[in-house]
C-alpha cells in the first residue's frame, strides 16, 4: 500500500513523542513531577524538558526539510531551501523568555511547520504517507505543549 506509513517511521515519530508526553504527564502531576525531580532531575520536568526538545525538533526538521528540497529543480529548489530553515530560524529567534512565551511560539512554531510540510507534501518532494504521520505527530505536540501555556 503506498499511502501507509512505513513501520520504522512510525514507531521511532511515536518515541519522538515521549519528552513531551513526559514533559505534559509533569506538569499535569505534581507527583509525577517529584518522581522526575528525584529520579531524573530538572532537566526532564514539565515544561523545561518540551521546550528544549521542541526547540531541538524544530531545528531537525529544517535539516529533514533541506534533504526533500535536494529533489526540486529551479526555482522551485530555491523557494524550497528557504522555506527548509524557517523552522529552525524560528526556534532560534522566538523560542526564549518564560515557559508560557516559549510553549507558545513552539505552538505556532509547529503548526507552521505542518503547513510547510504540506507544501512540500502537495509538490511530490515527500513521500505519499508524510502528511498522515506529521498530522497525528503535531496533534500531540501541540496539545502537549498546550498543557504548559494553559495548566
Amino acid at each position: 500500500m503506498p499511502d501507509r506509513i512505513p513501520r520504522p517511521a512510525l514507531i521511532l515519530g511515536i518515541g519522538g513523542l515521549i519528552p513531551f508526553v513526559w514533559g505534559a504527564l509533569t506538569v499535569l502531576s505534581a507527583d509525577l513531577a517529584a518522581f522526575s525531580f528525584r529520579t531524573l532531575g530538572p532537566r526532564f520536568l514539565g515544561p523545561y524538558v518540551m521546550l528544549s526538545y521542541g526547540t531541538i525538533i524544530l531545528a531537525f526538521m529544517s535539516g529533514v526539510l533541506w534533504g526533500f528540497s535536494t529533489r526540486a529543480t529551479g526555482e522551485a529548489a530555491a523557494i524550497c531551501y528557504g522555506l527548509s530553515v524557517l523552522p529552525a530560524l524560528w526556534a532560534f529567534f522566538f523560542v526564549g523568555g518564560g515557559a508560557v512565551t516559549a510553549a507558545s511560539y513552539l505552538i505556532l512554531g509547529f503548526i507552521g511547520l505542518l503547513g510547510i510540510d504540506w507544501v512540500f507534501w502537495r509538490h511530490d518532494l515527500a513521500p505519499s504517507w508524510w502528511m498522515r504521520l506529521r498530522g497525528g505527530l503535531t496533534a500531540v505536540v501541540v496539545a502537549c505543549l498546550a498543557t504548559a501555556v494553559f495548566v
